[in-house]
C-alpha cells in the first residue's frame, strides 16, 4: 500500500502503525532482504520515515541487518502464530486432514477465505503439485481454486460479487474460466453439490477437489481440500474415491468444532 492510498489519519485509524505493518509486509519470498532505500520505493514510504520503522523493528527483534541490508528474524513467526494457536481449526484438524491424506495418498489442506485470497492455515503435502511452493500462509485467488470456490458460495450474492469484481481475472492457463457469469455460475454449482472441483485452471496438471468447514451456525469458516496432479488421478477417480472420504473428514471436524 503506497502512501497515496493509504486511509487518512483518524481517531479509528493510527497512521504510524499501519506504516509498520507495511514495512513487515514488503519482505518476502521475492524480496527476503532490503535496503533502506528499496524498502522506503516499496513501501512508498520516505526514507526516514522508512529508517525510523526499521530501527523500531530492529530494537523489538522483528529485523535485523547486516551490511546495510534489513531482513526478518524469526521472531516475526510469532504474529502469525498467536492467529494459529487461537484457531480452533488449527488444534483440531490435523487428525482428520491425515486420515484423507493417508486414503488418497494425494495432499490435504485447509485454507480460510482473506479478502480476495485464500490463505492456507493447515496442509499436509505428499506431493510437490505446484511449481510454487505451497504451505501455511500461502495464498491463492480465491476465484480461481476449489477452496475458494467452496467459501464465495457462502457469503451473501452482494459479498460475493464484489470480490470478484475486484479480483483480477486472468487465463493462467487455456482451461481458467475467465467470463464473470461462468465464474459465478461454478460457485453457484459448488454452493448446490456441496463441493467444488477445479481440474487445471490454476496450474496445467493440477486438480483439487473441496468442500466446506462449518461453524455451529452452518456458516462457511473455511474449506479442505485434496490435490493432485491429472498424471495420477482422473476426475472420476477424484470425485468417486477422494471426495467420499473428503466429504466425512469435513462433517466429523466440523461436528468437533461445533461442539466445543
Amino acid at each position: 500500500m503506497t502512501e497515496g492510498n493509504r486511509p487518512a489519519p483518524s481517531d479509528s485509524y493510527v497512521q504510524s502503525f499501519a506504516r509498520g505493518l507495511s514495512v513487515i509486509q514488503a519482505f518476502g519470498a521475492e524480496r527476503p532482504q532490503m535496503t533502506l532505500s528499496e524498502v522506503a520505493a516499496h513501501t512508498g514510504l520516505t526514507r526516514a520515515g522508512a529508517r525510523r520503522i526499521l530501527l523500531t523493528l530492529e530494537q523489538l527483534g522483528y529485523v535485523r541487518s547486516e551490511e546495510r541490508r534489513f531482513f526478518l528474524t524469526p521472531k516475526i513467526l510469532d504474529l502469525g502464530y498467536a492467529y494459529l494457536s487461537g484457531t480452533p481449526l488449527w488444534d483440531l484438524a490435523t487428525p482428520f486432514m491425515e486420515e484423507v491424506a493417508n486414503t488418497t495418498h494425494e495432499s490435504c489442506s485447509i485454507s480460510v477465505l482473506d479478502g480476495l485470497e485464500i490463505v492456507y492455515i493447515l496442509r499436509i503435502a505428499t506431493h510437490k503439485i505446484m511449481t510454487v511452493n505451497l504451505s501455511v500462509g500461502s495464498r491463492l485467488p480465491a476465484w480461481v481454486t476449489s477452496m475458494g470456490r467452496v467459501m464465495l458460495g457462502g457469503l451473501a450474492p452482494a459479498a460475493r460479487d464484489d470480490i470478484l469484481a475486484r479480483s483480477t481475472i486472468v487465463a493462467h492457463t487455456p482451461h481458467t474460466l475467465t467470463d464473470p457469469a461462468e465464474i459465478r455460475q461454478a460457485i453457484a454449482t459448488a454452493q448446490a453439490q456441496g463441493y467444488a472441483f477445479v481440474a487445471e485452471e490454476l496450474e496445467a496438471g493440477l486438480q483439487s477437489i473441496a468442500v466446506p468447514i462449518f461453524d455451529r451456525n452452518r456458516r462457511i469458516i473455511a474449506a479442505m481440500n485434496v490435490s493432485g496432479h491429472a498424471s495420477r488421478n482422473s476426475r472420476e477417480q477424484m470425485l468417486n474415491e477422494f471426495l467420499p472420504c473428503l466429504k466425512q473428514a469435513a462433517e466429523r471436524l466440523s461436528a468437533t468444532l461445533q461442539r466445543r
